[in-house]
Order: structure tokens, then sequence, then C-alpha cells
């Protein structure tokens, strides 16, 4: 495992130096992910980390590792590898080969094995899972990260009454109020402070999420549109397909649409729309909300496609050429907000229209205080008052 010391320098040095945490290090606004308490550490366990590129897996990892050695665990017992630098199915299950020889070798028992990036490698499940029947690894902890749910969380149903304590760790931007949090406001701070509130969420409307672009990075926008450039290719689909679908929707939220819409817009079938929007959706960057009426959901009706976050949304609306819009941004922050409360969102349209529906709240959302008149059960969000209702639906 030689060629892999690299990746590994706590195998070498006490005090050793890695690029992620010497950038989490420096930055302004620095916060200890706290999913990173999520992971199960208790052999065996199988946990499968994943969310969209930026989000800081990589990092949390480090600091994960930093902290283990720190309570006392072995360095020599750690194991990390980047998948994203291995080229070929075959060269991953001679590496995993090697790893249980060296494992073996250093005679430790019970190691962390973290495989950071697998969807970079195609099958990468099968050799894992040919380990894991074999006993090789129940002593140890693994950790399986990606930026796909497409490579990750679809995968998990391979390895049934296989992931031992093992947990599924989601990680995505930071919401609203995950986002006053570091930096450094108490919700109920930010409540008693109207213009404290109007400050932060404008300032999320721009930089969402992502710590890079909290950082005000110069290469955030740069490095998610890279990060989506590489899944579009890994994943084979067209680049240039991608754009056009996505600027189709931006050019139709927030309002309801259809795939055939779409689909007429730019010459192709519906069915290729659907594949690539559930693509878009495996991305962690698109999301769909379904026509309720009553406790019935009708997926064939029109549907409202929302971005997952501001920042994401921006950087992808320059990618395409296509403006952002203000209210369908409004809309999209607060559909994915309780999408993550509740785990799934929808809408209604009859003779009037309720934008967000989520367990037991109906909600429309205005740039400015509606006038007409709503269902009395309707909630009526202009936009000074959605960032205390995300506050308040937090706590």
């Amino acid at each position: 495992m030689e060629e892999f010391g690299d990746l590994n320098p706590w195998w070498y040095s006490d005090n050793w130096k890695d690029k992620h945490l010497l950038e989490w290090e420096t930055q302004r606004v620095k916060w200890r992910p706290k999913w990173i308490d999520e992971i199960s550490l208790t052999p065996f366990s199988l946990n499968f980390l994943y969310g969209p590129r930026q989000t800081g897996k990589t990092t949390g990892i480090k600091i994960l590792i930093k902290e283990l050695i720190k309570k006392g665990r072995d360095p020599n017992s750690i194991f990390y590898l980047d998948l994203d630098y291995i080229a070929s199915f075959q060269e991953f299950r001679e590496i995993i080969s090697e790893f249980v020889k060296e494992k073996r070798k250093r005679k430790i028992n019970g190691v962390v094995l973290i495989l950071d990036e697998v969807t970079s490698v195609d099958d990468w499940w099968k050799v894992v899972k040919f380990h894991v029947d074999k006993g090789e690894f129940s002593k140890d902890v693994i950790v399986i990260s990606g930026s796909s749910s497409l490579g990750i969380s679809k995968s998990v149903e391979r390895f049934p009454g296989r992931r031992g304590l093992g947990k599924e760790v989601l990680v995505l931007p930071l919401s609203f109020p995950q986002f006053v949090e570091v930096k450094g406001y108490r919700p109920e701070e930010v409540l008693s402070d109207s213009a404290l509130t109007v400050s932060l969420f404008d300032e999320y409307k721009i930089k969402g999420g992502f710590p890079k672009s909290i950082n005000e990075h110069k290469d955030a926008e740069e490095a998610l549109i890279d990060g989506i450039v590489s899944e579009i290719y890994k994943a084979k689909r067209e680049l240039g397909r991608v754009q056009d679908i996505l600027r189709s929707v931006m050019s139709k939220v927030p309002s309801a649409l259809s795939f055939n819409s779409i689909a007429n817009d730019l010459g192709i079938s519906h069915v290729t729309v659907e594949e690539y929007i559930e693509f878009l959706k495996d991305l962690f960057l698109l999301q769909i909300a379904y026509h309720k009426v009553g406790n019935e959901v009708n997926k064939r009706k029109e549907k409202k496609i929302f971005f997952r976050d501001p920042f994401a949304y921006g950087a992808l609306s320059r990618w395409v050429h296509k403006e952002m819009k203000e209210e369908a941004l409004l809309e999209h922050i607060v559909q994915e907000h309780l999408l993550r409360k509740f785990g799934e969102v929808f809408y209604f349209k009859n003779n009037h229209e309720i934008d967000v529906i989520a367990g037991d709240y109906k909600i429309e959302v205005k740039k400015e205080r509606a006038h007409r008149g709503y269902p009395r059960e309707t909630t009526i969000l202009s936009e000074t008052e959605i960032p205390i209702f995300l506050l308040k639906i937090e706590k």
C-alpha cells in the first residue's frame, strides 16, 4: 500500500498535513459538520455517506480521521482511498485485495476503511460485497462515500443484511437555520432582530449552503459546475442536453410543468426528459413536488420542479445563460426546507393554487404579501416572513 502513502500521511507523521484540513482551518467561516457523529464507528459497520459535490464530505472525513487519532486510535488502522484516482474496476479489485493483505500484515484488530468517491468506479459494490461475504471486514468499520444518490443510496439495496451497525448519512448544503448557526448567531437572536433576519436571508439567497460559497471563494461556482460536469460525463449523459433541459425548466419555474412541455421545447421525447430530470435529482440539484388533492397524489399531472440550493440555482442559471427568477428562488427555498423536515412536498391547483403542501402545512409563497383571498388553512408567506418561518419550523 506504499503508493497510497500520500493519501494517508498519518501513517508516517504525528503532525501530518492535508490539503482539505489546511483549507478548512484557514476559512473565515468554518464549522465541524454535525453529520460526522452520525457515522457508526462500532464494528461491524458498513456506512454510506452521500450528497452533492462541494458540500464538504471529504473535509468532514479528514476531520473524523484527525479526531479518531487524537482519541487514541492507531493511525496505521485507518485506510483512506480516493477512488477518483482509480482507473478501472480491475484496479479497484486489486487494491482492495492488497488492502486485505496489508491489514493482516499489520496485525491490526479492527480497521477503519474509507472509500471516497466510489461512484468513480463502475460496479464497485461487487468487490465490497465479495469481501463482506467472506468475512474479511467482520471487525472493521467501512465508510463509503459518493456524490450521487444513483451510485450510493441505490446501491444500499445490494447489501441486505450485510451492513451491520452501519448508517446512511446524507450530506446536503446547509439549510438557512444551519447557515445562521455557522455565521455565529442563535435563532432567538435573529428572530428578535428583523434587520439581522433580512440581512442573513439576503446573504443566504446568494451563497446558499456550500462551504466555498459561504466563504466567498473565487472558484466556488467553477468548482461546483466542474463537479457537475464530471458527474455528467461519468454517467455518460450529454452535456448539451443537460443544459438545454435546465434552461427549459428555468423558463417555466415556479409554475407547474409537464415533461411533455420540456420535450416540445427541445424536440426530444418526454421519456428522455424524464430520464435526465431523474439524473439531476440523483445529483441533488433538483426535486419534484407532485400534485396532491386530499390524500391522493397524482404523478401524471403537471409537476413543480425546484432547485435544492440557492447558490446551485444561481450557478446553474449562469452556466446555461438563463436568468434566475426571484419568485422561483423564494418558493424553492421553502419547498426544500419542508422537504428536509417531512421527506416529501406537494402542491395543489384548482381554482386557486397552493405552492407547497407538506405535513399539516399549506403554504403560498409571495414576494410581497398577497391581497386576494386563500382558503382559511393556507399560510401566506412574503419574502420577509420566509426566514422567520424557516427558523421556527427548525425549532
